[in-house]
Order: structure tokens, then sequence, then C-alpha cells
């Protein structure tokens, strides 16, 4: 004997079962990729040496970059250039800052930032990247739920570092520090960059979720 439920079960059967979200974004470093502490060391060996540098004329007693607390207040989820000013800023210190084109060798803000990405890649080269298990579950889940997903990170690397993990194919769009630089939109915590992702999938951003770990993206 088969039983069919009410009309009104069925209807709330199908409330239930609606998904909340029309997408979900995602963060890259911390989230998706097991990053986060390879920027934090390179964060770290690039301003012990900032600290150091003469042309600073500091004193004794400069408190050193902590790779736990400094790397997420100042740095986790921004732009290279932003987190290299608020750390400094932290300390109390101002430097030039410099043109996009400036190298790793140039006393500017830029210069600082290209430094502390050369020192990231040499880390990626040599160890490669992986993924978080479970996001990448998560990932097929939303996928075969036809959830539209979506990457949000300030990282200029982030082609590469999708290929280097092996999920170059899975996201339906890809906002990130190339394409916040192409558009003139202001990097974490302004919330242009996801507004930007919701807009190009469609999706209002009130039907869109967030995962996200750095203080500046929340």
């Amino acid at each position: 004997m088969s039983v069919q439920a009410s009309q009104p079960a069925r209807g709330r059967l199908r409330q239930i079962a609606a998904l909340p979200y029309d997408a979900v974004l995602f963060d890259m470093d911390g989230v998706l990729t097991q990053s986060a502490t390879v920027h934090a060391h390179a964060w770290k060996e690039l301003f012990d040496d900032v600290l150091q540098d003469p042309r600073l004329a500091l004193g004794e007693g400069m408190r050193a970059f902590d790779s736990d607390s400094d790397y997420r207040l100042y740095v986790d989820g921004r732009h290279r250039e932003d987190g290299v000013t608020a750390f400094l800023a932290s300390r109390g210190l101002k430097i030039p800052a410099g043109s996009p084109g400036d190298g790793e060798d140039v006393w500017s803000v830029h210069g600082l930032g290209a430094r502390k990405n050369a020192l990231f890649q040499e880390v990626v080269a040599r160890d490669g990247i992986r993924a978080f298990p479970g996001t990448v579950a998560l990932l097929g889940r939303l996928r075969s739920g036809r959830v539209l997903v979506g990457l949000v990170t300030a990282s200029r690397n982030a082609g590469a570092m999708l290929k280097a993990a092996g999920l170059e194919a899975e996201f339906d769009v890809v906002i990130d520090g190339e394409t916040a630089a192409e558009r003139g939109l202001p990097g974490k915590p302004d919330p242009s960059m996801f507004l930007e992702a919701a807009r190009q999938l469609g999706v209002p951003p009130q039907r869109t979720a967030v995962i996200e770990d750095a203080a500046a993206g929340v």
C-alpha cells in the first residue's frame, strides 16, 4: 500500500528541500588551499628583514612581525600593498608608495610587495600547494546540487595556485587580485570583490553565502 503526502505536506517538503543560497563564494588561502602558513612565513621573512633596514633608522626594541597575530590583523586576505602599508603603520612606519612596476629591490610599498611575492613563489615552486580535502568535497557537493561557486581572493597568483592544486576548472567565476586591479575594485575589507563575483554569477548578494577565514574578509 502506498501512502502519498497531502498537498500541504508536499509544500512543506519542498520548502525544506529548497537550497537557502544560489551561490557560494570561497576565499582561497586557509579555506580552499593550505597556503596560509606559507604566506605567513613569507611575510615574516620580509618584515623581519625590513625592520632591520638602516633606512628606517629604528632603535632597539621594535617588535618583530608575529606570523600569527600580525599576519591575521594586518596582511591576511588583503592586497599585498595594503598589507605592507597596514603592518608598517602598526609600527608607526611609512615608506614611499612607489608604483606597480617596482621590482623586489625597490624601497617602496610596491617593491616590498613584489619581494614578498617572490618569497612566496619560491616555496610554492619547491613544495607545491595542497587543497583542503573537506573543501574539495564541499565543492563537489555544491556542483552536484547545481549551486554556483566562485572564488574571491586578493592573491594575484590564483590561476597558478588553482592549477597546482588541480582545481582550475572547479569555479564558475574567479575574482582575484588581478581582476581587482584591472577593474579598480578595492580589496577586503571592502565588499566590492564579493559583490562583483555575485554580479558575474547573476545572483543577488542576499542569496549568496561566503566562506572566509581572514579577519579582513569577514
